[in-house]
This record gives structure tokens, sequence and C-alpha cells, in this order.
């Protein structure tokens, strides 16, 4: 059985971007696969500044998404990163695995380490070592295939190196994961800044389609979002960002199949475009809004899912972190 791991940080609320990117390749080809798993990253959430109250919300917010989106729980596994120890019983082996070199050299710690240095102020040490919990994520399930933006791919080159390095040293444990690329619908850019991609992360969110935004708040998102100099409606990522973003939306939404330089023949305005673009995304977020508030008057059901599946993540994850244990030398209790 070939086992696929895919999961989302509670960072913030989930996005048009995860939709399109990553929750319907999940929900149409991802869940039929034997082995799928899926689950919310919230322990990747400490490594920065937090409200307790808020990872706690957002976590039961991205469950019940999956859930709204598609996912069904008897076809796959879905769960929360903490309500599986196996996780940070691994990750602790890894880190010892690992070496501060490697750690050093990742570029999101790079960058956020750079950032905050340049504030006055320091990092949690959390943030240097998570690559160690998310080589965990993967090794402790024997996943095989990881599928990663392009943001990703070196942790899980960072994971490869971990896994060979550990059965080399104390005999074969770990499956030696891959990347891979599925493909997306659209690379989403914010509405507000073309130039970068659609981010939960984001303060405010005027740039930000979110999956929960009311009908309103989605027209009036698109509406205002930046287009280009000029008038003309074309399909140039390079020099008209906002248009081919607003292209690329409408095409992954109308599902008519069409390209989005095809789509841009329609148009002589661009007031036109974001109307119809407002008008798409709101078609493919009713079923997900009404599924999201069906189960949210049924918060029991999210939970019993949830369990399910932690239950079952740790009967897969238990004799692998177990076995890792005796190989580098841990009496068992």
């Amino acid at each position: 059985m070939t086992i696929t791991l895919s999961g989302v940080t509670p960072s913030g609320s989930l996005t048009l971007g995860n939709l399109l990117g990553a929750l319907r390749q999940w929900v149409r080809v991802d869940q039929h696969r034997p082995g799928a798993l899926f689950f919310i990253a919230d322990l990747h959430a400490l490594t920065v500044d937090h409200d307790p109250a808020r990872i706690r919300r957002l976590t039961r917010q991205a469950a019940a998404t999956y859930l709204a989106a598609g996912l069904d729980p008897e076809l796959c596994t879905v769960f929360v990163q903490s309500h599986v120890e196996e996780h940070t019983r691994l990750s602790y082996v890894l880190e010892c695995t690992a070496t501060d070199g490697e750690m050093r050299r990742m570029i999101q710690y790079k960058e956020k380490e750079a950032r905050e240095r340049a504030r006055g102020r320091s990092v949690r040490l959390s943030l240097l070592t998570y690559p160690a919990l998310m080589a965990a994520d993967i090794l402790v399930y024997g996943a095989e295939e990881v599928p990663v933006g392009d943001d990703q791919a070196q942790h899980v080159e960072l994971t490869r190196d971990l896994a060979v390095r550990f059965n080399q040293r104390y005999g074969h444990t770990f499956v030696v994961p891959r990347a891979t690329h599925p493909p997306v619908a659209a690379r989403i850019m914010n509405l507000q800044e073309p130039g970068a991609k659609m981010s939960k992360s984001e303060e405010g969110g005027g740039g930000v389609v979110y999956l929960l935004d009311d009908p309103d708040a989605v027209r009036r998102k698109v509406m205002r979002a930046v287009t280009d100099s000029g008038s003309e409606v074309a399909y140039d990522r390079e020099k008209k960002p906002g248009v081919s973003n607003l292209l690329d939306i409408l095409a992954a939404c109308s599902g008519g199949g069409e390209r989005p330089d095809e789509l841009a023949g329609r148009y002589e305005s661009y007031g036109a475009l974001k109307k119809d673009v407002a008008d798409a995304v709101i078609a493919v977020l009713e079923p997900l809004q009404e599924r999201y508030r069906e189960l949210s008057r049924d918060p029991g059901y999210v939970e019993s899912v949830l369990r399910g599946g932690a239950e079952r993540a740790r009967k897969l994850a238990r004799p692998r972190v177990d076995a890792a244990y005796a190989a580098i030398g841990l009496l068992a209790p």
C-alpha cells in the first residue's frame, strides 16, 4: 500500500488558493488512493508567537473545512497532528540524527530569523528544529509520496537525507520518500498583490478570499482586485499579473475546461471580467459553505472523525517509532 500524506498548518483560515491548489486535488484524486492521510499540523503553528484560543479555533475550523470540501473519513484518514504522539516521539530521534548546519540552511528559517533579527528580536528554538518534526510527520507513516509545492521541496530533501542516514547508521527502518508535484488548477495570487501568493497567514486579508467568506465579502474583494495598466484583457503573467490572476481564478472555478488565455478573448473590460470571476467563486464556495454550516451544527461528528482518524494514524505510526527507538539504542519499557 502506497502511503500519501498531506497537511495544512492552522496559521489562518483556509483560502481559495488552498482549495484550488490542494484541497480539490485531495478530494478528487488523493483520498481514493489506499493509505491516504490528511492532517492539521497544529504543532507547527507553535513555532511563532500565537494566541492559544485562536489555534484551537483554527484547528477545528480546518478539520470541518476538510470534510466540507469533500474528504470522506470512510475513504481516508483525517486527524490532528498533536493527537498522535508518535510525531513528537520520532521528532526527537530525528533531531539526534540531523546536524545544526542542516537546520540552519533551511530557507524558511534563514528568512524568518533575518527578519526578526532586523527588528531586534529573536525567533523560537522550535522554528530552527521544526524541520525534524516535519520529517517525522512523513517518516512515521512510511509515506512514499509527499505532495508539496516548490517552497516545501527542501524539507522533503532533508527528510530523505535523514532517512538514509538513519538507515545506514542504525539499520533499515524508514522508507525514503519522494516529493511529488501534482498538477494544480491554478497558482492563485493575492488580489491586492498579484506578485505574492494568496496566503492564509496574511493579516487583514483584503487580497485574500477565504473559503468561509460570505458572498458579499467575496464580491467586494474581487471587484477591488488590483488590475494592470491599459484596458486590454490579456493573459500575460509578467506584463499583466493582476488580470492574469483573475483569469486563472475564473478558469479554475468555471469548470468549462477553457484555458485562461482563451477566456481572455471574451472580455473587453476589467469590470465585466471581475463580475464573472466573483460569480464563479461564489458558486464554487456555496456548497462547501452549506456543508460547513451543517457540520458546525454537529460538532460531535467532527470530533468523532478526528478521534477515529487519530486512532488509525497511531496504529500505523507506533510500530515504526518503536522500531526506530530500538534501533537507535533506547531500552523498551
